[in-house]
């Protein structure tokens, strides 16, 4: 495993002689969306719980406003509980803050810092935690990230804390309701060959690897992401990823699934 994700990392890192967009799927980079500008996302998870054929169904729905060229803010939705039980049980806050750029032709450097709150009613069922989604609690991190031509490398860092979710669903106190998080996410696009133009679609691949340490406990995972994305126009856009768990000795209620994700941007909205 090990030397396949060295192969794949390092065929990402070949170098080449055009720009390249820094869009990933199961993080984010430090860059942010057009300045005065709205965007909507849908973000779809298909998760297998262990030792189940079954699929859980997620949907999170976003609203993003870039404020300026350094802020941006998202709006998000969490509804969840299977097919027979489907409903909303959470909202959360995004919001990142870029405060360093080094821009170079066809390459640059930049840094942000990210804060999210998050509120949730489901119950509280798993080790691993997940404020983006299935715990009330928050999130505060740094992300560095390198666009090198047609290459992206991005690296994020960030503390996160859990809280009781809404409606009596106490956070169990056998569980560590701390943990430090920790990404590497490197990105490739194939096509077009020849960029002549902001309307051609455009074909990205990705890899992401995502850990988490419990800091009570010592507990651990690492998951590895794969993901394919299409950008249409420069405005609109698609995700398809997998997400597979590589190593855990912790509790987790869905580790592996898919996400199908829509995205789309208006421009100069505000």
């Amino acid at each position: 495993m090990k030397q396949t994700i060295t192969a794949i990392v390092l065929l990402l890192m070949l170098p080449v002689a055009i720009y390249a967009q820094e869009l990933f799927v199961f993080t984010e980079p430090a860059s942010n969306m057009p300045a005065k500008s709205i965007g909507v996302r849908l973000n779809n998870w298909f998760m297998q719980p262990p030792g189940s054929n079954n699929l859980n169904y997620q949907f999170v729905p976003e609203v993003m406003w870039g404020v300026n060229k350094r802020l941006m803010l998202h709006v998000e939705g969490f509804l969840g509980g299977g097919s027979e039980n489907f409903k909303p049980e959470g909202l959360g806050l995004y919001a990142k803050y870029r405060f360093y750029s080094n821009d170079q032709v066809y390459h640059h450097f930049r840094m942000a810092a990210f804060v999210r709150g998050t509120t949730n009613s489901s119950p509280v069922n798993q080790e691993e935690l997940q404020t983006f989604g299935y715990n009330t609690g928050g999130q505060l991190g740094l992300i560095g990230t390198q666009l090198m031509h047609k290459t992206a490398l991005s690296s994020t860092v960030y503390y996160e804390q859990a809280f009781n979710n809404l409606q009596g669903h106490e956070f169990p106190a056998t569980f560590s309701d701390k943990a430090m998080n920790y990404t590497f996410s490197a990105g490739r696009l194939l096509l077009p060959k020849k960029y002549t133009g902001f309307k051609q679609t455009n074909l990205n691949f990705m890899v992401e690897c995502l850990g988490q340490t419990l800091l009570k406990n010592g507990k651990s995972f690492l998951d590895l992401a794969p993901a394919i994305q299409f950008i249409f126009n420069s405005q609109a856009r698609l995700d398809i990823g997998y997400k597979k768990e590589v190593y855990s000795n912790m509790q987790r209620y869905a580790p592996n699934g898919f996400t199908v994700r829509l995205e789309y941007l208006f421009f100069n909205a505000l």
